[in-house]
């Protein structure tokens, strides 16, 4: 038997199913990640009501909830925010994307995380209202979205040597392991981190001011988290949202 439940919920993904309905992906607040189907999204006299469930909209949903049922049925819904600075802005869009991406692929489904939910309706917020650079923006929610499956960077103090003051030198990053030092990092196979690069990290982790950061710096960022990712979760392959041409 279903049950009449309210939630809150960013849309992941729409797919067009039969004549007139749709199948959206959602995170959501109270249940995590579900399928939802609004039925009839696609009549023309419901036009209004299929744009309703584009991605990156963020919504209050009422459902007919089923546990045994794969696909839940949306019973109303109506719009929070649709973020429309990001719709309007390609750098934005962007990184809104890998932050969808980064959801759908790590996510699993039916896991509720609280946290992850305010941090990422925080981070559209960001992106909607901020004038911080998107790419800064989006790092730091890659960081924390690490931290908060798992995965949290070390970067406090050399993992085999235990020394804390690293600012300023040459590092490298061993990703099963942490941080290492100049002194201890020929010991490992390991990712070079050169100064800029860690102080940059730091900057991120920390929630600190990251102003003139060269691009390089940051781009470098953004593939050390996604080359981190990837050997702890070997079928992540990286961000395809990152190769958009708009």
């Amino acid at each position: 038997m279903s049950e009449i439940v309210k939630t809150e919920g960013i849309i992941l993904s729409k797919l067009n199913y039969g004549d007139t309905s749709v199948i959206v992906n959602i995170f959501t607040k109270d249940y995590g990640k579900i399928s939802a189907m609004l039925k009839g999204a696609r009549n023309q006299k419901s036009n209004k009501t299929g744009r309703l469930v584009d991605p990156l909209n963020y919504l209050q949903l009422v459902l007919y909830n089923k546990s045994s049922r794969e696909i839940q049925l949306i019973s109303d819904v109506s719009v929070i925010s649709y973020y429309p600075n990001i719709k309007e802005n390609l750098d934005k869009l962007k990184y809104s994307f890998a932050v969808i991406e980064l959801l759908n692929k790590l996510l699993p489904e039916h896991e509720v995380n609280s946290v992850l939910f305010k941090g990422t309706i925080r981070i559209f917020d960001l992106f909607n209202t901020s004038n911080e650079n998107e790419k800064v923006i989006f790092g730091r929610y890659f960081m924390f979205f690490l931290k908060v499956i798992g995965y949290e960077l070390q970067l406090e103090s050399c993992h085999i040597c235990g020394k804390t003051n690293l600012s300023g030198m040459s590092l490298s990053y061993n990703f099963e392991n942490g941080i290492l030092c100049r002194d201890c990092h020929e010991k490992m196979e390991n990712f070079q981190i050169e100064a800029e690069l860690f102080n940059y990290l730091n900057c991120l982790k920390n929630n600190y001011k990251a102003d003139n950061i060269e691009e390089t710096i940051k781009d470098k960022a953004l593939f050390f988290m996604e080359m981190f990712l990837k050997y702890h979760v070997p079928s992540f392959q990286r961000l395809d949202s990152f190769k958009l041409k708009f």
